[in-house]
């Protein structure tokens, strides 16, 4: 098996930090102190490529596109060449790709976000299967797996792949609340179990489910409520009488709004002692993870600090079936997993399994 590999080094980084993504954004989000978060998801992915044991051929990009983390993980790659300048663009990411390309890889496996799948996409037509490592913010795309192990384990062990959609949204509506996907490209992708499935936009009547959850909030004043993303947590914001961030994290406590589209420093400050946090969230879109996509501001800082509460319609967990995490914290991704009660309805509950 002969892999091309690259790493978007900036994907992911606007995340923590509140920005909903790092399109034209790499600047302010190391402003306000975001560190890497594609590097370690690359480090990840090349770990457990190497702990398989298989027998694979790795093809590299230069620093800072993937060669020292693959060192790092004990790997031994070929680099076929390097950025022309520090700061990467996506020409540099089509420029590895296509060299991975001459050099007849089997698959080209990338670190990034939607927008990294695009290029590379465009880049390796539909002759050489693509899959992605997720490192963004948002992963609408289906070409990705669910996690950077995943994306090893399927990189050296797919035997056929099928076309899939590329899709990537415009960040800068995305942040005013207005997310539209739109289909960028078609790419052949592995097929395996976990490789996620395309992001869909959902809706559905959570008019009792928002009042059950809002009358708890009501009935517990010295609790701080972390109010994620989505639309289902939306109506909850509402039945508390306030207009949420629609994509971004909201803090609750006392009948009033503490923080408006927090990012994760803003949310740990206003975390109070440990028992008396309780963070909201609800699966985002059609993919079921309940960290992970959309929500990086929840960190594992953050969640370790909180009592999670599940809430979602009925027919939004018929649709995923299984809910997911990618914390980017394995052992708490492991602590996580299991079986869990999901909120439906003012009162009701449902048994899912978060995978």
């Amino acid at each position: 098996m002969r892999i091309g590999a690259v790493v978007n080094p900036v994907a992911g980084m606007g995340g923590r930090v509140g920005l909903k993504g790092t399109d034209g954004k790499v600047a302010e989000a190391r402003a306000l102190g975001a560190d890497p978060r594609a590097p370690d998801r690359a480090r990840r992915t090349f770990e457990a490529i190497a702990d398989a044991g298989a027998d694979v051929e790795l093809l590299a990009w230069g620093e800072p596109m993937g060669e020292a983390e693959a060192r790092a993980a004990g790997l031994d790659p070929t680099v076929l060449g390097r950025p022309e300048d520090g700061e990467t663009t996506a020409e540099d990411t089509v420029r590895a790709v296509e060299a991975f390309v001459e050099a007849g890889v089997d698959l080209v496996l990338f670190v990034g976000g939607d927008g990294t799948a695009a290029d590379v996409a465009e880049a390796v037509g539909t002759d050489v299967p693509i899959l992605g490592a997720p490192a963004g913010v948002k992963v609408y795309s289906s070409v990705f797996a669910v996690s950077p192990e995943d994306a090893a384990a399927v990189a050296t062990t797919f035997e056929r792949a099928e076309r899939r959609e590329v899709m990537d949204i415009d960040e800068d509506e995305y942040r005013e609340g207005e997310v539209r996907p739109e289909l960028r490209a078609v790419a052949r992708v592995p097929v395996a179990d976990d490789v996620q499935s395309s992001k869909q936009l959902g809706g559905g009547t959570v008019e009792a489910l928002a009042a059950g959850v809002a009358d708890d909030v009501r009935a517990s004043p010295e609790k701080t409520y972390v109010l994620g993303p989505g639309s289902t947590v939306g109506a909850v914001k509402e039945e508390l009488g306030f207009e949420g961030s629609p994509i971004g994290v909201d803090i609750w406590r006392d009948g009033e709004v503490v923080a408006l589209d927090a990012a994760e420093s803003e949310i740990l400050d206003a975390l109070g002692p440990a028992g008396e946090n309780v963070v909201v969230v609800s699966p985002i879109g059609g993919q079921g993870f309940v960290f992970g996509r959309g929500n990086p501001q929840l960190s594992p800082a953050v969640i370790r600090r909180c009592d999670v509460e599940i809430v979602a319609s009925r027919s939004k967990l018929d649709d995923v079936g299984e809910l997911r995490v990618d914390t980017d914290d394995p052992e708490l991704d492991e602590e996580l997993r299991g079986w869990t009660r999901v909120r439906v309805g003012r009162f009701e509950r449902r048994m899912m399994r978060i995978v």
